[in-house]
């Protein structure tokens, strides 16, 4: 008989033995939730294509449903566990239920020091992002040259004839230079290029040309730094990208300051309403520089690099468990100070690189100063077991007291990406 066979028939007979088929499939599927982590059964591909490990440890998961089996010979894993190395395991549920075959890749444990402190951002845009479009008073009437030209909201205007976009005050000079003649235009949408024929019209109101576009150059706010490199300078914040307030388009970033910032107060989160961080520049003299707007977070340089003292491990997503946990934010003129959380669900669905986890702020100081998570906190270090395991991100508007946080791994895989660049602060 195979041993293998006979290992499973007995696991179900110790499990399932004097109970109804009905309720074997009830009590299996319950397993099946609960190992999911979010209420759904895990799917194959759900599970991510690849994992890190720490050199000299092997594939685990906080996750107690699944384990991990290395598809080499015993005498070859060994081999495997050197920083730079790799090789495939088989993910298994409940130890007997294969999955699936995935890559793993052995690193160097990295180290960070948290953030938690509040940055000023001022972003300038890479051309100028199309924010609405608008009929002109014209001799003819009311017309629309942007909406004839095809162009819509959210597209980034990059060149007119050749010439670079440089800003809202430089398109709006090329306008008024053109004497009516028509205009080519390069464009982005979604990440593809285009051009475009765009003819201006003389306004009846102002004897103006206008196309008929309300764009955008640039725009200002507040985050909170998540992590930064002691030896580089090299930090990530916010957890998700910066987007245009009226298009919900990630922005192009062409250039940004990071500056300081100086919280006020808030104005707590209610049910259907967002609260918010109340904080100003108080200087405006730049101490870092931003080289990233990603769908992960904010990327940037510090000119003062942190002390290598406080630094703590980034911790893996299969590392990861649900239960108590802490954040490290501020919200007032104390700066950065933990307070509890508890990480509710954690999901590995590798399609997602951001909402990695659902956190429920349980601290009663920070629910009676922010009535939970605001606009302001997002990229607030999540910390678990002396590791960085993620940011907060996003808010539930309707129980502000709940929201979602960023896997640090996500965050800490794309500055690595920046940090391949020879001088990623020019």
């Amino acid at each position: 008989m195979n041993h293998n066979f006979k290992w499973k028939r007995n696991w179900i007979k110790k499990h399932f033995t004097g109970r109804s088929l009905f309720r074997s499939a009830a009590a299996m599927l319950s397993v099946l939730t609960a190992a999911g982590g979010t209420g759904a059964v895990v799917a194959e591909t759900q599970l991510p294509e690849s994992f890190f490990v720490r050199e000299g440890e092997s594939l685990s998961f906080q996750n107690h449903a699944y384990s991990a089996q290395h598809t080499a010979q015993a005498e070859t894993v060994n081999l495997s566990t050197a920083a730079g190395s790799s090789y495939t395991a088989e993910v298994r549920l409940l130890q007997c239920i294969p999955l699936k075959t995935v890559t793993v890749h052995v690193i160097e444990a990295p180290k960070v020091v948290p953030g938690g402190t509040p940055f000023g951002i001022k972003m300038v845009t890479d051309g100028v992002m199309v924010v609405g479009t608008a009929k002109v008073q014209s001799a003819d009437g009311a017309v629309s040259p942007a909406d004839r030209a095809g162009l819509q909201k959210g597209d980034i205007l990059t060149e007119a004839d050749g010439a670079e976009i440089a800003g809202n005050d430089d398109f709006a000079a090329l306008l008024r230079k053109s004497g009516g003649d028509p205009i080519e235009i390069a464009y982005q949408r979604a990440g593809e290029s285009f051009t475009t024929t765009l003819q201006p019209v003389k306004s009846s109101v102002d004897n103006q040309y206008k196309a008929g576009l309300w764009v955008r150059d640039s725009t200002a706010g507040i985050g909170t730094v998540t992590f930064c490199d002691s030896e580089t300078g090299l930090f990530g914040g916010l957890g998700h990208g910066i987007c245009d307030v009226d298009t919900s388009e990630l922005m192009p970033l062409g250039s940004g300051d990071v500056v300081d910032v100086a919280i006020l107060g808030c104005i707590p989160g209610r049910r259907g309403e967002a609260g918010e961080l109340q904080g100003y520049f108080p200087t405006g003299v730049p101490v870092g520089t931003l080289f990233g707007n990603t769908d992960t977070g904010v990327y940037g340089v510090f000119y003062d690099q942190p002390s290598a003292e406080n630094a703590i491990p980034v911790a893996l997503k299969q590392e990861i468990k649900t239960g108590k946990a802490q954040i490290l934010a501020t919200v007032d003129n104390r700066g950065p100070q933990l307070f509890e959380v508890e990480i509710e669900s954690v999901s590995l669905n590798d399609g997602r690189k951001t909402k990695n986890m659902v956190l429920h702020v349980t601290d009663e100081e920070l629910l009676s100063i922010t009535g939970g998570i605001v606009q302001g906190m997002s990229g607030s270090p999540i910390l678990q077991n002396g590791k960085l395991v993620g940011a907060v991100t996003h808010v539930f508007l309707n129980e502000p007291e709940r929201g979602y946080g960023i896997f640090a791994e996500n965050m800490f895989d794309q500055l690595l990406e920046y940090q391949n660049l020879s001088n990623p602060a020019a």
